[in-house]
């Protein structure tokens, strides 16, 4: 498909009502309003595509830039690629998901998440944290750095009240992610969860919550699901 066959595709799935809870949620024109699932039909007939990712993430539409994401190919993203979609990414749906799930499966993931979190911009930081969580998600404990995320988990305790909103809530996903996913680190995940306890997120006036990290951990220990990963970070 080209740019112009998907933007096409794109507007007629455009529906008012999500563009209205996108927007609340920080999403601005241009763009459609396109549900996620209606999103992944057109990822089912594309599935990757370096060339149309890299073209439709430039054109600014935050739905072509979130289809982007679920197209990219993580094995030709370069390293300037993945700044430059993190940089670009303006609102969490893309910063936090799109952007940070392609990251995370690529070779760069562990390098950039490390840099992106060091950022005084708040996009590139939630990106950051977010990408270090999915990489925790799909990658075996025996491939992870597990000294650098207990000192991140460290970090977290140390910093996460006076972080900036998104920030907040990526790294209270973080000490989530990491107290399900990586086992040797579970025990002090709680720890640091039960001592942040409520993290207080502004969610654009929403519904929406933020989940509370120690429960959520809880909860997987309870389904004996402690440790299970996942083959890619895109759902």
């Amino acid at each position: 498909m080209t740019v112009k066959e998907v933007l096409q595709e794109l507007a007629s799935y455009g529906n008012e009502g999500t563009k209205n809870i996108l927007i609340k949620h920080g999403a601005k024109e241009p763009f459609f309003g396109v549900k996620v699932q209606d999103l992944k039909k057109i990822q089912k007939k594309v599935k990757k595509d370096h060339q149309l990712a890299l073209a439709l993430f430039d054109t600014g539409n935050s739905d072509a830039m979130y289809l982007a994401g679920l197209i990219a190919d993580e094995e030709k993203m370069t390293k300037v690629d993945l700044n430059k979609w993190a940089k670009e990414a303006y609102w969490y749906f893309l910063s936090e998901y799109a952007v940070a799930w392609v990251t995370a499966e690529s070779k760069y993931g562990f390098e950039l998440g490390l840099d992106w979190i060091k950022s005084d911009k708040e996009n590139i930081a939630s990106c950051g944290w977010s990408t270090l969580a999915n990489i925790s998600i799909i990658k075996p404990d025996s491939d992870l750095d597990i000294a650098t995320y207990e000192k991140l988990l460290t970090q977290v305790e140390k910093r996460v009240h006076n972080a900036q909103n998104r920030v907040r809530y990526t790294m209270n996903g973080f000490v989530i992610s990491v107290g399900t996913r990586i086992v040797d680190l579970t025990e002090k995940a709680i720890k640091i969860a039960d001592k942040i306890g409520k993290v207080d997120v502004e969610m654009g006036g929403t519904a929406c919550k933020v989940p509370l990290a120690s429960e959520y951990i809880q909860k997987v220990i309870d389904k004996n699901q402690l440790g299970k990963k996942k083959k890619m970070a895109r759902c």
